[in-house]
Order: C-alpha cells, then sequence, then structure tokens
C-alpha cells in the first residue's frame, strides 16, 4: 500500500473515537453562525486532546490515556429504516467527490520508487505525469532529498478511507458509533436559560427512549448530559452569564456544566487582523459526517435547524457528464470490456462519444460545499480559540472519561454477578481462557442467523459494550478480553454478524496492545470479512474491516498477503471502492523487499479502469501513465496501445488535447500488431482529435506522426532530370535519381574530374577545389554547402513509410524553405549588409492548402495526391525553381494527412487513387501539418575530445546555395554501337548542346578507357573520311589511297613521318603510364569547337571513332566532359557531365609476331643499315555467333622511330589474306633501319609508319584514326621505361672508356639495347559480316609490340594465372642484386655472316687442293666496343659437323682477336681448302665476344648462322 500520513496505530485510533452529540437552543445557534458555523462544526477543530488523561480499570489501576480524539456532532434523526449493507446513493456520490477533489498537487517534488530496474514516478505532480513519455526519471531522482528510499502518498485514498470510515452507519451489533454524551447548549441571551436546558434534556430523552427513531444510537441508557450556555461577548451581559452558570453549577454540579465565552470581536472589527482559519479543513469532512447515510430523501431537523451537507448535486463529475443508472455513477464512455481497446470502426463506436464529449462537455463547476471566499471564525480571537480548547479538555477529563470510568465498572459488577465468576474479569481472564476451547465452526457449516436481535440487556451484548468502551479509552488488554469471551459466546448462538464484529475487533485489539504481548491474528480478520461478504451480505463492513487489516498488514511489512486482501475485495457493486483497493494492492506489489513491477503495473491498469468507470477521469489517467513506465519500452505492443489509448482518450476529456495528441501519435507512430481494422480506428480518432486541437489556436503547423519518414535517406538531385532519347540521338546518362549510389565509382568519378581539372590548371588542382556532386544521399560528403545554380531544379527526394495496414492519403504535399537573398556578383558577398540578408520563408503560405505560393523567388512543385498502400514504402520527389540567388534552407513537408473513406479497406486500387478524384481526403477527416527533415551528419571521430564523445558533423545537403547562372552542357550520340568486335573501328558522332544563357567553352574529355575513342587529330584533316551520319554506311572510316595499278601486294612499303604530338598525346599516353582504368594526366583530350566556346542556344556535331577493347567481354567504359563559363569569377569554376556505355566486344583475330636476325647480305641500299625478318601468325579465334563470314588481312603496317616493314617476302597469291573460322595465316616481312646508325633522341622525335598492303587499297597509318589508336594503345607494363636511360646509358659507358669503372647496370643497359627492336605492327583487317541478308564490312586494326629479338609478342594480353597463396613475410627483404645479363643476352652481341659461292668447281685429277676464298662479315651490334675472338679450329664432336660427311681445312691463321667498335662492321678474309668433291658446311667458325671495358668477363660464344653449305665439284 501507499506511505500514509498517520502511523497505523493513530489510523485505527483516530478511526473509533467516543461519539458525542449536540442538541443547540435556536439563540445558541445564531451566536455561532456569526462565525458561519454550526455548534459541532465550532468544535470540531479542536477536538483532539493535546494533553493526557487518566482514569481507573476495574481493578482499580490507573490508565494514561493519550492523544484522544473525541467527535462531536449534530443530533440528525431518521424514522426507523432497516439497516442495510449496501452503500446508499448519497454516501456513494460523496464519497466519490472526496476523491475527486483530491488530486495530487501539481508542481511538487516528483515521487519516485527505485523497483529493480524501474525508477517509477509515482507522480504527486499529475499533469507531469500523465504524459507517458516523460521518461527523465533519473533526472528527477537526483533532483529529490537525499534519502535513499522514496514511497507515494496516495492522499485521495486516505481521504476516502477516513470519510468512509467517519461516515459509517450506527449499527446494532456493536457500539464504537454510538453516542456517549450529548452536549445541551443554550445561549446565555435566553430569558429562562434553565428551562431551555429542561427542553433541551427532555429533547433528547424522547429520542433516545421514545423507539420513534433508529438514528441516532446511544451508547448506553443513561446518557451523559453535559450542560453547556454559550455567552456571546460581543452583545450578552457578562455578568448575567455568570450568574446563571453559578446557578447551573448549584443544579448540576461542577462537572456537569461549563460557561464558554466566545465572539469577543465584531466581524467589522476583524477585518484588519488576520486570524488564522483552521476550520476550513473539516467542512468538508463535516458535511460527510452529518449527511444521512440511507435513502429516506427527508431528514427530521432537530429544532428546524437544518444541517448541510454542503454538497451539491454531482450532475458531472471531472468535467464530464456521467448518467445515474439504478442509484450508481456510470460513465457513458465506459461500457465495454475493462481491457477492449475500441468498437469495431463499422458500429458507432469511440469516434462518435468523442464527438459527443467535445460538443456537450461543460466547464466544471465551482468547488461545492462552503464557498471557498467565505470565512470562518470571523467573531473569534485567539482567546477564544483557547477557550473553546480548554472546555474540550474540560469536558473530556471531569465529564466524558468519568462517565465512561464509571460505566466500565458497572458493566464489569454487572458481569461479574450474572457469570458468577470472581470479582473482577482482569483476574478471571486465565480461568476463562486456560479450559477447553469450543472448536470454532468454519462458515460454511454456520447457518445464516444475521438477522438475530440480542435484547438491549443481553448479557452478551454487555460484554460487547464493555469492550467497546474499554477499546475507546484504550484499553486494549481489556477489551481484547471481551472481545474474545464475546466471540465465543455468539459464535456458540451462530450469531454471525456480532460475532464477525468480536473477530474484527479482537484483531485489532490485539495488534494494539503494548508491547504486543501476542501475534496478531490475521485469521481473524479474515474470518471476518468472509462473514460480513457472504453471510451478512454487508459490504461497507466487509470494506472497512478490510481497511483496518491491510493497514496493518502493511506495516507488518506483509505486502503480499495485504495486496491479496484488497484485490479479493473488488467486486462490481462499486466501481470507487474497486478502484482504490486495486490501486494500493499495486503499491503493495511494488514495495514488497522485491518489487513485482509487472503486477504493480497490471494493478495500476485495472485500478485505471475502474476510476474511468467511476467517473474519476483524473485519476484513471493518473493510473495508466503510471503503468505505462512499465510497459513502455519492453516489446509489449499491444499492452502499450491500449494504455495509449486510453490516455488519448481520458486526456481529450479532461481537455489536456495536447497530450491526447501525443498519446495518439505514440499509437499510430510503434510498429503496431492491431489489426487494420483497429488501427483505422485509432487513424480516425487521431484525426478528429488532431482536428481540434489545431483548430483551437491558430498557430505554426503542428508536426504529424504520419507517414513515418527516413530522414537520412532523402536524396538532393540538382539540376534537368536526364533528357530521354530523341530517335537516333542516345543522351548522356549523366546521374540521375534511378542510379544507386555506388562509393568505388564516386571514387572514380573524383579522381577523373582531378584529372581534367589538372590539366585545364596546367598541370595542378587548385587548393578549393571540390569534386562536383550532383547527387547528395547519406554516403556522400556534406559537410559544405552544396552548389546549385539559379533557374535549375533543385529535386528532393523523399522516402515516405506507411507502418499501418491501413491506407493513408497525403494531399497537397510539398517543400517548406527558408531563403535568404544574396547578390554573388559584389566583390565582397560575404560583406553583405543586414538589410540585405532578409530571410523569405513560405511556412504561412504552405500552412493554407492551394494557396500561391512565394514562384517569384522559388517555384515550390505541389503534389496534389500521394496515395501509400498499407505497410508500403514509397518514394515522392519534390521539386523547387529558384529564381534568385542566395542561401536555401529546405525545412521539411507540408501535407494534408487523411484516411481513405474506408481505412479498413486495403484492396483500394492505386492507379485510381493517384487520381484526382480517388480516395480523397474530402471522404474522410483530414488534417493539415508538417513534418521536419532533419538529418544528422556523420559522427566526428578525429580528435580526442570527438572520439571519447559522441558528437555529429553538419549534414548540410538540404542547405543548397542558390549561385549565379551557368552553362549547361547537354550530350547526345549518333550510331553508338553497342557490340563491337575485338580491335574493330567504328565512326560515330556526338553533338554537344548549350542549354543554358551563358556562353560556354574549354570542353574537355576524360575517360576510363582513353583508348576507347577518339575525336581526331586537329593538326591532319581527314577529308577522304565522311564527315557526316548520312555519309554511305560501307564508307571506311580509314584515309585510303587505291594501290597504283600493276603494283604487286607486298610491295615496297609507303614511309610517312609523324609526330605523337600531332595527335595530342605528346608522350604522355605510351610513357606516362596509360595502361587499364589507370590514367595518367596526359590522357585528357581537348575537344575541338568552332571559335573554342559554344554560344547559349547553340550545338555543334563531332565525328568520333571507336575500337574496340582488346580483351572479349562486357566493358564499362566512363566518360567525364569537362566544361566551363566564358564569364569568370563564378562562385562554380567549371561544370562536368558523365556519360557510362557498355561495350559488347566479341574475339576477332590473334596475332603473334616475332622478329629474328637476317644473316643475309643487304641487297638494297635500304638493308645495308642492317635488317631483320618479322614473322607474323594471325588466327581467326572468331566464334560463329557474331555472324562474320570471314576476314581479309588488308594491310599490315608498322610504327617505330629505329625500324620499319621494307617488304612482304611471301605474299600470297591472291591480294587478300582471306581467313575463315579458325584458320591461321602466315606472313613473313623484311624490316630495315630508319636512320643511318645514330638515332638521335629528342622529345619531338618522330615515328616513321610504313604501310604494305595485301589488297587493293592503301590504308594511310599515319592519319585518323589509325595513328590515333596507335598512339592510345594500351603498353604492355613491361614497356613502359623512360627512353632517356638508354641515352644516359650511352653516354656513361663511352665516357668511362674501357675499364673496371663500369658497373654491372651498364653491362644490363648495353647488352639490353643489342636485343631491343622496339617496333611495333599495325595489322588492318576487314570483315564480311551478313546482317538481315545485306552483308556489311567491318574494318579494324590490331597492335603488336615487338621488344625484343627472338621473343614472341601478341596482340592479346595474356592473363595471368591466379598466385597461389604466397607466405607472409615479417622482415623486409633486402634489395636485389643487380643482376647481370645472361649468357642468351651476351651470345647476341655479334651478328655473322659467311660470303662465299654456293657451287665450286675444281679438277682435282690436275690439282689435289682446291681452295675456296671465303669472307667473314662481323657486325656489332651493340653501342660499345666488343672484343672479339675467331677461332677456326675443327670440333669433330659439334653437331653440324657430324651432319656433313667429309671434313675440310682452314688455311692460314686459325685464330683472330679482333676489336669492333660501336656498331661497326668488319670483314675478315678466310680460305677454305678442301680435298675432294662434296658438299661442306663452312658455318664451323667459333666467335666469342665480350664487352671491351669488362676486362673480368669472359667471352660468350655467339650465336653461329644457319648451316652455310657450299657444293665442291670435280670439273674433270
Amino acid at each position: 500500500m501507499a506511505q500514509c500520513v498517520q502511523s497505523v496505530q493513530e489510523f485505527i485510533q483516530d478511526s473509533f473515537v467516543p461519539m458525542v452529540a449536540v442538541l443547540c437552543s435556536e439563540d445558541a445557534e445564531k451566536v455561532t453562525r456569526k462565525n458561519n458555523l454550526n455548534f459541532s462544526e465550532l468544535l470540531r477543530p479542536f477536538c483532539r486532546l493535546t494533553s493526557e488523561g487518566h482514569m481507573r480499570d476495574p481493578n482499580n489501576q490507573v490508565q494514561v490515556v493519550k492523544n484522544l480524539r473525541i467527535s462531536v456532532n449534530n443530533v440528525v434523526t431518521r424514522p426507523s429504516v432497516p439497516a442495510s449493507g449496501v452503500p446508499g446513493h448519497a454516501h456513494r456520490r460523496l464519497l466519490s467527490e472526496v476523491v475527486l477533489t483530491c488530486q495530487p498537487a501539481e508542481g511538487g517534488v516528483a515521487n519516485v520508487i527505485t523497483a529493480g530496474d524501474y525508477d517509477l514516478n509515482i507522480s504527486d505532480r499529475s499533469l507531469k505525469a500523465s504524459v507517458p513519455w516523460y521518461s527523465d526519471w533519473r533526472d528527477t531522482l537526483t533532483e529529490l532529498s537525499t534519502s535513499k528510499h522514496y514511497t507515494a502518498t496516495t492522499p485521495w485514498f486516505e481521504a476516502y478511507r477516513e470519510s468512509f470510515l467517519q461516515s459509517m452507519p450506527a449499527s446494532d451489533h456493536e457500539f464504537l458509533n454510538h453516542y456517549l454524551a450529548c452536549l445541551l447548549v443554550v445561549s446565555s441571551s435566553e430569558a429562562v436559560p434553565v428551562e431551555k436546558f429542561l427542553k433541551l434534556s427532555q429533547e433528547q430523552h424522547r429520542i433516545q427512549h421514545s423507539g420513534e427513531y433508529t438514528n441516532p444510537k446511544w451508547f448506553i441508557p443513561n446518557t451523559l448530559k453535559y450542560y453547556v450556555l454559550l455567552h456571546d461577548m460581543s452583545q450578552g451581559d457578562e455578568q448575567r452569564a455568570d450568574s446563571v452558570y453559578e446557578d447551573m453549577k448549584q443544579r448540576y454540579g461542577a462537572q456537569g456544566c461549563y460557561l464558554l465565552k466566545v465572539n469577543s470581536r465584531t466581524a467589522a472589527a476583524g477585518a484588519d487582523e488576520q486570524i488564522p482559519d483552521p476550520w476550513s479543513q473539516y467542512l468538508h469532512k463535516s458535511s460527510l459526517q452529518s449527511q444521512d447515510q440511507y435513502e429516506d430523501p427527508a431528514p427530521v431537523v432537530v429544532n428546524n435547524m437544518a444541517v448541510e451537507n454542503n454538497v451539491g448535486g454531482t450532475s458531472e463529475v471531472d468535467g464530464h457528464d456521467s448518467e445515474e443508472k439504478d442509484g450508481v455513477l456510470v460513465n457513458s464512455l465506459d461500457s465495454t470490456h475493462p481491457l477492449q481497446l475500441d468498437a469495431p470502426s463499422d458500429t458507432p463506436g469511440s469516434l462518435d462519444a468523442l464527438r459527443a464529449v467535445a460538443v456537450e462537455t461543460k466547464p466544471p463547476p465551482l468547488a461545492t460545499g462552503v464557498a471557498a471566499a467565505t470565512s470562518h471564525g470571523a467573531c473569534l480571537t485567539l482567546n477564544d480559540h483557547d477557550r473553546i480548547r480548554l472546555f474540550i479538555q474540560e469536558f473530556t477529563f471531569r465529564g466524558l472519561l468519568p462517565h465512561i470510568e464509571k460505566n466500565i465498572r458497572q458493566l464489569n459488577d454487572q458481569l461479574v454477578s450474572r457469570k458468577g465468576l470472581s470479582r473482577s474479569l482482569f483476574s478471571a481472564t486465565k480461568k476463562w481462557f486456560g479450559g477447553g476451547k469450543v472448536p470454532e465452526k468454519s462458515i460454511a457449516e454456520l447457518k445464516n442467523t444475521s438477522g438475530l436481535l440480542y435484547p438491549p440487556e443481553a448479557p452478551e451484548l454487555q460484554i460487547r459494550k464493555m469492550a467497546d468502551l474499554c477499546f475507546l479509552v484504550q484499553l486494549y488488554d481489556l477489551a481484547y478480553s471481551c472481545y474474545h469471551t464475546a466471540k465465543k459466546d455468539f459464535l456458540s448462538d451462530q450469531a454471525m454478524l456480532y460475532a464477525a464484529g468480536a473477530l474484527e475487533m479482537a484483531a485489532v485489539s490485539a495488534f494494539l496492545q503494548v508491547g504486543a504481548p501476542r501475534p496478531y491474528p490475521a485469521h481473524y480478520m479474515d474470518t471476518a470479512i468472509q462473514t460480513y461478504r457472504d453471510v451478512s451480505k454487508n459490504m461497507v463492513l466487509a470494506e472497512r474491516c478490510a481497511l483496518l487489516s491491510a493497514e496493518i498488514l502493511k506495516s507488518q511489512a506483509k505486502y503480499s498477503d495485504a495486496a491479496t486482501l484488497l484485490i479479493k475485495m473488488t467486486s462490481e457493486d462499486s466501481d470507487l471502492r474497486s478502484a482504490l483497493l486495486l490501486e494500493q494492492a499495486a503499491h503493495c506489489f511494488i514495495n514488497m523487499r522485491n518489487p513485482m513491477v509487472r503486477k504493480f503495473a497490471f494493478h495500476m491498469i485495472l485500478a485505471g479502469h475502474r476510476f474511468s468507470k467511476a467517473g474519476q477521469k483524473r485519476h484513471a489517467l493518473r493510473c495508466y501513465c503510471q503503468a505505462m513506465q512499465v510497459y513502455k519500452g519492453k516489446g509489449w505492443s499491444l499492452a502499450e496501445d491500449h494504455i495509449n489509448f486510453t490516455i488519448g482518450r481520458q486526456s481529450f476529456t479532461l481537455r489536456q488535447p495536447e497530450n491526447a495528441v501525443t498519446a495518439f501519435r505514440h499509437i499510430l507512430t510503434n510498429d503496431s500488431q492491431q489489426t487494420s481494422t483497429q488501427q483505422g480506428a485509432f487513424l480516425r480518432e487521431y484525426l478528429y482529435v488532431y482536428k481540434n486541437v489545431t483548430g483551437a489556436c491558430e498557430v505554426a503547423l503542428p508536426q504529424l506522426p504520419l507517414p513515418c519518414i527516413n530522414s537520412s535517406a532523402t536524396r538532393v538531385y540538382f539540376g534537368h532530370e536526364r533528357r530521354l532519347a530523341e530517335g537516333e540521338k542516345q543522351a548522356a546518362t549523366h546521374v540521375s535519381l534511378d542510379q544507386e549510389f555506388d562509393r568505388d565509382l564516386a571514387a572514380m568519378w573524383q579522381d577523373l574530374e582531378e584529372q581534367v581539372v589538372a590539366a585545364a590548371k596546367r598541370g595542378v588542382v587548385p587548393a578549393t577545389f571540390q569534386p562536383t556532386q550532383c547527387c547528395l544521399n547519406s554516403q556522400t560528403d556534406n559537410l559544405r554547402f552544396p552548389l546549385a545554380v539559379v533557374e535549375e531544379p533543385i529535386i528532393v527526394e523523399v522516402v515516405f513509410r506507411n507502418p499501418l495496414k491501413v491506407p493513408l492519403v497525403l494531399s497537397d504535399l510539398s517543400l517548406l524553405w527558408k531563403f535568404t537573398l544574396k547578390d554573388f556578383n559584389r566583390p565582397h558577398p560575404q560583406e553583405d549588409s543586414v538589410g540585405d540578408a532578409v530571410a523569405i520563408s513560405n511556412e504561412k503560405e504552405a500552412s493554407i492548402p492551394r494557396t500561391p505560393q512565394k514562384d517569384d523567388v522559388i517555384a515550390t512543385e505541389v503534389i496534389s495526391e500521394f496515395y501509400l498502400s498499407p505497410e508500403e514504402t514509397k518514394l515522392a520527389r519534390l521539386k523547387l525553381l529558384p529564381h534568385q540567388t542566395g542561401q536555401l534552407n529546405i525545412l521539411g513537408l507540408v501535407y494534408n494527412l487523411a484516411s481513405t473513406s474506408s481505412t479498413g479497406d486495403t484492396t483500394i486500387n492505386s492507379t485510381a487513387a493517384s487520381q484526382s478524384e480517388g480516395p480523397s481526403a474530402a471522404e474522410g477527416t483530414s488534417v493539415r501539418g508538417r513534418q521536419d527533415l532533419e538529418i544528422q551528419g556523420p559522427r566526428l571521430n578525429q580528435t580526442k575530445e570527438e572520439k571519447t564523445s559522441v558528437s555529429h558533423g553538419p549534414d548540410r545537403r538540404l542547405d543548397p546555395t542558390i549561385t549565379p547562372p551557368m552553362p549547361l552542357l547537354e550530350v547526345f550520340f549518333l550510331q553508338f554501337p553497342t557490340a563491337l568486335l575485338c580491335g574493330e573501328i567504328r565512326k560515330a558522332y556526338v553533338e554537344f548542346c548549350n542549354m543554358s544563357r551563358v556562353t560556354l567553352c574549354g570542353l574537355r574529355v576524360a575517360s576510363t578507357h582513353p583508348d576507347f575513342f577518339t575525336f581526331g587529330s586537329s593538326s591532319l584533316a581527314t577529308p577522304l573520311t565522311p564527315l557526316s551520319p548520312t555519309s554511305f554506311e560501307n564508307c571506311s572510316a580509314y584515309k585510303t589511297l587505291a594501290t597504283p595499278p600493276g603494283a604487286t601486294p607486298g610491295s615496297v612499303a609507303a614511309v610517312t613521318l609523324v609526330s605523337e604530338g600531332d595527335f595530342g598525346s605528346g608522350t604522355g599516353l605510351r610513357g606516362g603510364g596509360v595502361s587499364g582504368a589507370g590514367m595518367g594526366g596526359k590522357g585528357i583530350t581537348e575537344i575541338p569547337l568552332g571559335e573554342g566556346t559554344l554560344k547559349p542556344g547553340e550545338s555543334t556535331q563531332l565525328p568520333l571513332w571507336l575500337r574496340g577493347p582488346d580483351q572479349e567481354g562486357v566493358h564499362e567504359i566512363h566518360f567525364l566532359f569537362y566544361y566551363e563559363s566564358a564569364e569568370k569569377g563564378g562562385k562554380i569554376s567549371h561544370r562536368v557531365l558523365r556519360h557510362t556505355v557498355f561495350i559488347c566486344a566479341s574475339r576477332s583475330l590473334s596475332v603473334r609476331a616475332t622478329a629474328c636476325r637476317s644473316n643475309t647480305l643487304p641487297e638494297e641500299e635500304e638493308e645495308r643499315n642492317g635488317s631483320m625478318l618479322v614473322f607474323v601468325d594471325v588466327e581467326n579465334i572468331n566464334s560463329s555467333e557474331a555472324g562474320v563470314r570471314e576476314f581479309h588481312i588488308a594491310q599490315v603496317s608498322s610504327s617505330s622511330k629505329q625500324w620499319r616493314l621494307h617488304k612482304c617476302i611471301n605474299p600470297a597469291e591472291d591480294k587478300d589474306c582471306k581467313l575463315t573460322s579458325r584458320e591461321r595465316g602466315k606472313l613473313c616481312f623484311r624490316a630495315t633501319r630508319c636512320k643511318p646508325l645514330q638515332v638521335p633522341l629528342k622529345a619531338a622525335e618522330k615515328y616513321t609508319f610504313a604501310d604494305l598492303s595485301l589488297g587493293n587499297e592503301l590504308i594511310i597509318t599515319s592519319t585518323t584514326p589509325c595513328a590515333d589508336f596507335f598512339f592510345r594503345r594500351c603498353q604492355p607494363l613491361e614497356s613502359l621505361r623512360p627512353p632517356v636511360a638508354m641515352e644516359i646509358q650511352g653516354r656513361h659507358s663511352r665516357s668511362q672508356g674501357v675499364g673496371h669503372g663500369g658497373g654491372a647496370k651498364d653491362i644490363a643497359g648495353v647488352v639490353r639495347k643489342c636485343n631491343e627492336v622496339d617496333l611495333d605492327i599495325i595489322i588492318l583487317w576487314k570483315a564480311f559480316v551478313v546482317e538481315d541478308n545485306k552483308q556489311v564490312i567491318l574494318e579494324g586494326q590490331l597492335h603488336v609490340a615487338l621488344q625484343t629479338i627472338d621473343k614472341e609478342a601478341c596482340s592479346l594480353t595474356q592473363k595471368e594465372d591466379a598466385q597461389e597463396m604466397v607466405l607472409l613475410k615479417f622482415k623486409p627483404e633486402l634489395p636485389p642484386p643487380m643482376t647481370r645479363p645472361s649468357i642468351e643476352q651476351l651470345s647476341h652481341l655479334i651478328k655473322t655472316n659467311l660470303q662465299y659461292p654456293e657451287s665450286y668447281s675444281h679438277p682435282f685429277n690436275q690439282k689435289s687442293l682446291c681452295m675456296v676464298p671465303v669472307t667473314l662479315t662481323l657486325s656489332n651490334c651493340s653501342m660499345a666496343q666488343v672484343d672479339v675472338i675467331i677461332d677456326l679450329r675443327h670440333k669433330t664432336t659439334s653437331p653440324e659437323s657430324l651432319e656433313v660427311h667429309g671434313s675440310f681445312t682452314w688455311l692460314g691463321q686459325t685464330q683472330f682477336k679482333l676489336q669492333l667498335g660501336a656498331q661497326e662492321v668488319m670483314r675478315v678474309q678466310l680460305r677454305a681448302c678442301f680435298l675432294h668433291a662434296g658438299v661442306y658446311n663452312l658455318g664451323t667458325p667459333r666467335v666469342f665476344a665480350k664487352l671491351a671495358d669488362q676486362g673480368a668477363m669472359c667471352e660468350t660464344s655467339q650465336q653461329t648462322a644457319t648451316p652455310a653449305l657450299i657444293i665442291i665439284i670435280n670439273s674433270t
């Protein structure tokens, strides 16, 4: 139970006090009415004695009476009516009024109980606690005092209990509330006061003994009569009063009368002095106590003095109409099951009830009872207060207590004599209780004898009367003995009502005995309650018994037993009693040693429901709110819904619409598990309550809870939406809201943008550079204010989620914004004056639907209707079009929220809903409100403070800065393919359109695949290629020339010199690291415009050549177009446009090439500087799906700074080399050096293009697009080395001379240079494809880069095998040692060649020795001096010598030591001697060589030529 202000002993003592009646004369009443009081009310604040009283028990022992209180009441008589155990209507009404008027005090310290993990606000601040989302319990705890334990107080329960006990009707089976004495009050102004006293005495005797009245009841026949002479000091004669009093003392004795002097001042004189008013707190209780408890509407008032109850008819309870049914107040709203949330939506249910409440609710009446403005005791001074207090003390100590003592003695003597026992009950106690006890029968065994009535003189009643007298004067030991004796007698007579009363008071007496000699007999109380309730059918007595027992059990910390007892006392006959007892039971659960929090909450819910049925709306609201603290956030959604719904209902009834709205909001926003019908009812009630709230106060738009908005998922797009394709035109993809954000792609676009910005800014990225972000979302960098352009739309995409199972309709949906004008054309825009920064908002216009908004500043799009299906997540895109520059802040959304006409129906056609005349909000309740878009920025985690705390940075995606106009580029692609063969060349066209009013310039493009496209060379015109899309479709994309008539295919190549810079590549693409998707800063292409600019509204069309990727598969290729405004100095420095294409590449040809040294003598001048053989192996690897019939090798070209193809050695017989599926062809070419001996290394060194046509057309490879793609090709990684290294190496080695200073690095460089070729082969092919029964000719080119002699190169880069798992290395690896050249590399320093006649005739018969001259040519292939050793001695073990029979001998010097300079050619004359005719191999000379400056190095055998066979013929 809740904590009470009184202790349990004080509570019980005050519940049973001596009763004193009052009979006043009319004049005496007039004296007291000057103070707005009757006589009993005048005495009531002074009825508690402040000093101790003494009396003697029957054993003549002095007993102390402490803290005694008496009850003084006017005599009100009723005719004899049968007693009833059911409370009357007036009784119920007044108790309800007591509870209603006692509400928790506002503004006090919150009462908090810590129970387990819960901090429960058992609040005395009902309005604070009536908000279920009030969760600041721990903060409230810190504000309280330092005491560790708090218990809740429930003053309404204490007031109810006190009023209930004091207003209990007197009954015949007990005497506790029978009158012991009667005060006869006469005014001193009476003519003959003594006669008046005599009349009042006779009146009292008539009332008590005539038998006409059952009420009031009197304790004993000889009631004490105490005579009070009331003297008015302001009017009467004091001396006369004294003389009359003296006469009274003579007549009645000094202890039987008293002179009370009052009204020492006049009411007018008392206006200045402030006298305390102790009567106000008792007046309401007085009215309850004086009110008759029975149903007779006509009280008989003694002496025609009406004693008013001062309680008006409670037609309204708590500001809410109640209706009376069978004498019980029934709430018109609460006719449903205690836990039923609502009636079905299709029946006239809750909404109609709410409307009725809203219409019919009247303001609560003024405080009933005595008017608050009325003052009491205005004619009394503090001395008068003391006189009254002294009068009560004199009456009690000299009149009442001696009277009680005398009666106890008389009763004791009667009982002793009647029972024949010893003289005193005290001494007989042991004898009574020592012998055999009579076994108590159970209630079920006893017959109903509640109607049994004992005569007044019955000894059983005399024992009970003595027990009650002893109990009233705190003689609890003697009282217990008497109660126990009476209980046995009553049980033996089966007088159950009397027995229950004796059991009840015996238990209370046992508890109150000093020192507690025996434990509290709780089973006595249980038996008494069961008897009252089940046998006697008297719920009033049962309730009193339960209240006393529960309080006693609580004081002994037996909270579980107390709770069980209280719950048993709940019934359907009284909602108010049940509510109060359930609430106290809930407090018992929370006060246990191990608090039962959930039981507390559950019983608070039950108590709240019963309070609601009893019309106690505020208490019901408080109970539900306290229970909500336990249920909230625990996943019990249905319980939360019920509580929130009830809180909303009660709050609305109590005119707390804000709390009602918030409670309904919780029902709708949480993930509800209710049925769709129930949710529809919730929604309708919420809308109705909400509309009443907004209609009552015209304030800013309130926040709506539905639908749910995922603010963090909001996306903002700046710019026009992408235009769709127009005919054959394909628009650039750019960025759109339909694309999902990819962090890797965003990083790639940023990298491309940085490269193109660096290229535009002369290689340096500005420090203020910020990547362009056209679409902002939760994953982008939103720390800075985004930049938008005036007259370009801003699209905000908002994610709505309907959490309900019923559809929602939003209408007139638009954005709320605030805008600050700024002029960015000023030189210092940051120094704007205050007058310039005027904020403009559309909130006022948006609050009224269909009102023209400020479209001259920012045009705001309004969606007329937006339909959300049940539990649907849907996107809404809202557009703003700024017309002026400044700072824009997008605040949120404004819309009308409505349920559909059939909220529970989830089958509404969404297509119909999208129409303007769909399920419109006009059919149901519609409210207008807003929801703010509040986006939390990223968590900061840089500094130590940020890491140790939770702080978030800004997210400014909704705060764009509107900047001055900028150019707007749109790009369209014509004849752009989606599928290509690997290496296929296709010509397309690009159209650039300036859609803005600002001139555009500085157009550039960057791409992840710069080798995929080219706009052609600006320096070289290509007039022979088609210039427009309307050209002949099979016309070649290459620049071609007809082959001269009669020319042999593969004859001497046409040669052209071209600089790489002519194709806009510089040296960057080949040497700067263009590999795959990575790209250097040189991969930026400037797009040629007519005058370098594109004026507003203009468009231009340019050709674009494409080349299919070398690898098959689907390729994702990205373009980034960069452009600037011709008007510099704007807030935006540049703009970009993105485009992504997907190209499906199919296999075409595979080309492999190998370069070999030629050992033959140069036949032509071009070959004298060195020549080699190039073998080209071409294979058709195309799959049959592509529909390619055959490939023709139309031309083979070369490009190099040192070598060029000279002629084809084995041209095919046909003009073209044809390859069908899986066929392979071989071609052999002779290549010669471009320039004699030296190759100058300059930055602008030119490439030599040599074209060998194998057909009837010659393709000029040195022009667009062939040369473009050649220079843009992706080089293998091993070839990407700085070309300057060779020049440095050559100079270094020459400067060292011959010695030991050269390192391994020099050797490797020299040797590698010997084997380098650096020759690129370009294979140009044509493919014949059948499409739609029509033959189409495709063309393309493949590149093969020959780097090293005898090392095969391929046009397709080989895919690397997946690496095996590599062990982790925890130690750093040492740098690899400088590698020395391999034996194979060193064997290519010298090229040898033998010159001799193929056949030689010699007459052996004439001359036996045949000598043939042979010339051995040595060529130094390196750039350094080489020492050469020639050894002519035979090695018979060599395989070459074994192949040819016979031998020959070299004549003359057999060893030579020579030194050859860089690239020097030396001839050595030799003679071979033969003895017989035959075929001989002259390739036996062995050549060894080493670099001249490497003395420690051994000579390495050089590769010999192929077998040199000579035929010796005998001429005879």
